[in-house]
C-alpha cells in the first residue's frame, strides 16, 4: 500500500482526473461562451479523453479484470466533478463495469466533439486528441472488456477492409514501412495515433526516474543511455525462435555482458538525459492487431482478414514471414500468433500485463519475482495507503 509506485500512480492519475474535472466544470460554467462553441467542444472532448484514459489505466492496476465477474468486482472511486477544497475525500468504489461505462461515455463524447484532424500539423495530429484517437482507444477498451463485436465496429471506422490498411477518414493513419522510424525524431508519423511529446525545455521532459529510457536502457558502461533499472526477461518473447534474427524489431533489443552477467535490454527509447523520446500511448499497429484478435474470437474461425492484418504488422518488420489461412490449424492457434505478435510489436510499451490480465492469464516469474496466477491476491496492486487514510469509504484489495 505504501510502495512509491502504488502511491505515485494513484496520486498522479487522480490529479489528472481532477484537473480534467475542474476544467470541464469551468467550461460548463461559462468558459464555453468565451471560447466559442466549436473550440469549447474540442477542448472539453480532449479533457474527457484524458479522463477516460486515466480511469482505464487505474483499472488495469488497482481492480480485477473485467473478465472476472463481468465487471462486478470493485473498481475505483468515480470522481466526475472538480475538487477545489477539503471535504470531498469520502467516496466509495464504483464497480469495474460502472467505471468502464463512464470511460466509454467519455470516449463517445470525445469522438463527437473532437476535430477530424488538426490540418497539416503532424505534431498536433500526434500529440493532441482527434476523432481517430477516441476511436482507437475504444478498440483497446472494448478488447479489455472482451466485447469483441464492439472492437470490430470501432476499428472498422479507421481500418480499411483490405491491405494496405489505412484510415479513410480523419488523420490518414497507416503503418510505417520501417518500424524504426516510429521511435526516432520527429516521432510524428501517421502510425503514431497519440503520443506524449518531450522537449529539452525544463518541465517538458520527464522528472527524475520517470523516464522510459532511464529505466529500460543499460548504463553507458554497457553501451546504453539509461540507468539499467530493468532488463528483459531472458525466458520471455526475446527467446522465441519465431522472432527471427532478421526482424527489424530485433534492433530494439541490446545485449550486454556474457555468461552469468548476460542481460538483454529494451532500447526503443535511446535518447539520453534529459530523455526526450516521445512516449507512445497508442499506435495504428495496435488497432490492426486489436481488430485481428477480435475478428477471430468473434467469428471463431481462421479469418482471412485477421491473417492479413497480422501479416501487415509482421511483414513490415520481417519480410521473411508471410502467413496464410493454412498456417493456422484452428482459431486458437491464430489467436496465439496474434498475442505473440503483440508481445514483439509492443515490447516496452506497457501492453503486456494488460493483455495477460484481460485474459486472466498468469503473470510469469522474472528473476526473484514469483509468477502470479489470476487467483492470487497479488495479481493486482493494493490501494494506495494515502487514499485509505483520507477516504473512509475506501476498501483495499
Amino acid at each position: 500500500n505504501s510502495a512509491t509506485a502504488v502511491k505515485g500512480l494513484w496520486a498522479q492519475a487522480y490529479y489528472v482526473i481532477n484537473s480534467c474535472n475542474v476544467f470541464i466544470d469551468g467550461m460548463n460554467a461559462g468558459g464555453s461562451t468565451v471560447a466559442g462553441a466549436t473550440l469549447a467542444a474540442n477542448y472539453i472532448a480532449e479533457a474527457k479523453l484524458i479522463r477516460a484514459l486515466s480511469y482505464y489505466s487505474l483499472l488495469q492496476y488497482y481492480a480485477r479484470p473485467y473478465a472476472d465477474g463481468n465487471g462486478s468486482k470493485p473498481g475505483v472511486p468515480l470522481r466526475l466533478t472538480g475538487i477545489k477544497g477539503s471535504g470531498s475525500s469520502n467516496l466509495a468504489r464504483s464497480t469495474v463495469a460502472q467505471v468502464y461505462t463512464q470511460i466509454l461515455q467519455d470516449l463517445n463524447d470525445a469522438e463527437a466533439g473532437l476535430p477530424l484532424t488538426y490540418g497539416a500539423s503532424a505534431y498536433n495530429n500526434t500529440t493532441r486528441a482527434h476523432r481517430n484517437t477516441a476511436i482507437a482507444l475504444k478498440t483497446r477498451v472494448y478488447l479489455s472488456m472482451q466485447n469483441y463485436a464492439s472492437v470490430i465496429t470501432e476499428a472498422n471506422k479507421i481500418v480499411s477492409a483490405a491491405a494496405p490498411f489505412t484510415a479513410a477518414t480523419g488523420v490518414a493513419h497507416a503503418l510505417q514501412a520501417d518500424i524504426t522510424n516510429v521511435f526516432v525524431s520527429p516521432y510524428t508519423t501517421t502510425e503514431s495515433i497519440f503520443s506524449m511529446p518531450m522537449t529539452t525545455t525544463a518541465g517538458d521532459y520527464p522528472g527524475t526516474q520517470n523516464q522510459l529510457g532511464y529505466y529500460f536502457s543499460p548504463t553507458a558502461t554497457n553501451g546504453g543511455t539509461g540507468n539499467g533499472e530493468f532488463s528483459l526477461n531472458a525466458l520471455g518473447v526475446i527467446a522465441d525462435p519465431g522472432w527471427t534474427a532478421t526482424d527489424k524489431r530485433r534492433a530494439f533489443v541490446k545485449q550486454s555482458g556474457s555468461g552469468a552477467t548476460l542481460k538483454n535490454w529494451c532500447i526503443k527509447y535511446p535518447t539520453g538525459n534529459p530523455y526526450t523520446d516521445y512516449v507512445p500511448v497508442i499506435r495504428y499497429s495496435e488497432v490492426l492487431l486489436n481488430l485481428a484478435e477480435a475478428r477471430v474470437r468473434n467469428l471463431n474461425t481462421v479469418d482471412a482478414q485477421a491473417v492479413a492484418l497480422l501479416n501487415a504488422v509482421r511483414n513490415r518488420a520481417d519480410a521473411s514471414t508471410t502467413y496464410t489461412v493454412l498456417s493456422f490449424a484452428t482459431p486458437a492457434v491464430l489467436i496465439s500468433a496474434i498475442l505473440n505478435e503483440r508481445r514483439i510489436e509492443f515490447l516496452g510499451e506497457g501492453l503486456r500485463v494488460n493483455d495477460l490480465m484481460r485474459l486472466l492469464q498468469t503473470i510469469p516469474a522474472k528473476g526473484t519475482a514469483p509468477s502470479k496466477a489470476a487467483s492470487d491476491v497479488g495479481y493486482i496492486w493494493p490501494i494506495s495507503s494515502d487514499e485509505l487514510a483520507l477516504n473512509s469509504l475506501m476498501t483495499d484489495n
